[in-house]
């Protein structure tokens, strides 16, 4: 397949997606675990607001201002800063569940288990935005279903080993497609760009968890974590990747279709099962594998089917 330079600009940005995608749980469980995984969502999302800050201010000061130099209706701006605020926030406990499942699931399972985004994009699409699938979308959907129900079984099939901490890990893709749903409008209606995207989500995802941690925990227990050195490596490294495969998805989807750009991420729970092996010295259980590779399979194919259905309808019409 040939690529003009756009597509490959797009390409190139899904891989470092990926790359950066398998290293996240690592990052994450190779903090100092004495500390909670609240404060390291807090200090990961305040490590991002530093890292997008000045390359906010430089996109400003150049031509490209973006939602800044918008000329919106006052309805369109009221709703703007709704569905922000509204997003920003949905991802503020998104990434406390990630840390959090991740510490308490294992790396490997709960990266595993995010590959549920499909799932939960199929089923919000068809109740909100009234998309039909077809039959061969529901087939490879119910194989996902499958594969995810076998891990979070432990590959047993049974209920009674259902883990708490793999619901947990589902709850974050889930989360993340209501949130993304929300923020088609904005980016499709409004000028606003990745780098602003990126800067409002992380703003108000650390105010929303610096709260939640100062309700639960108190301000000495969120100070406390600046005088850890080795605490701070970690989390402006987490920071620093998870804002950086930020950007290059957003930048990826901007210059080639999301089901591409999907398609590229998908294996990341390879890179990060064979990482966890090596750096964390997790062991790997055969149903891990199984359930990867039905996940994998099923992601694949629904990205298939999508492309596929929508050549369909083009061609029909």
């Amino acid at each position: 397949v040939m690529f003009n330079s756009r597509k490959r600009l797009g390409v190139l940005f899904s891989f470092i997606s990926l790359l950066l995608l398998g290293f996240m749980p690592i990052i994450s469980n190779s903090r100092p675990l004495h500390i909670s995984a609240l404060n390291f969502a807090l200090y990961l999302s305040i490590w991002q607001l530093i890292f997008s800050t000045p390359v906010l201010l430089i996109e400003l000061r150049s031509n490209n201002k973006g939602i800044f130099a918008a000329d919106l209706s006052d309805r369109l701006k009221r709703k703007t800063a709704i569905i922000i605020l509204i997003t920003g926030a949905m991802f503020g406990i998104s990434t406390f569940a990630y840390v959090l499942s991740m510490e308490k699931a294992g790396s490997v399972g709960a990266a595993i288990a995010l590959q549920a985004y499909p799932l939960f994009a199929i089923i919000l699409e068809a109740a909100f935005l009234k998309k039909k699938k077809r039959l061969n979308e529901l087939f490879f959907t119910m194989i996902l279903i499958i594969g995810l129900f076998y891990l979070v079984t432990q590959g047993t099939w049974q209920i009674d080993e259902l883990s708490i901490w793999f619901g947990l890990a589902l709850c974050v893709p889930l989360i993340w497609s209501i949130a993304h749903i929300s923020l088609r409008e904005v980016l499709n209606r409004t000028p606003i760009t990745p780098v602003q995207v990126t800067f409002f989500r992380v703003l108000i995802s650390s105010i929303i968890i610096f709260s939640i941690s100062f309700t639960v925990h108190g301000l000495d227990e969120i100070i406390n974590p600046l005088r850890n050195s080795t605490f701070q490596v970690f989390a402006s490294l987490m920071g620093l990747v998870y804002y950086l495969e930020l950007i290059s998805w957003f930048y990826a989807v901007r210059h080639i279709d999301v089901s591409l750009a999907s398609s590229i991420t998908t294996p990341w729970p390879i890179i990060t099962m064979v990482l966890a092996t090596i750096f964390l010295h997790d062991s790997i259980e055969s149903y891990q594998i199984i359930a990867m590779l039905l996940v994998i399979m099923s992601v694949y194919g629904i990205l298939y089917s999508g492309r596929r259905n929508s050549r369909l309808i083009i061609t029909n019409n």
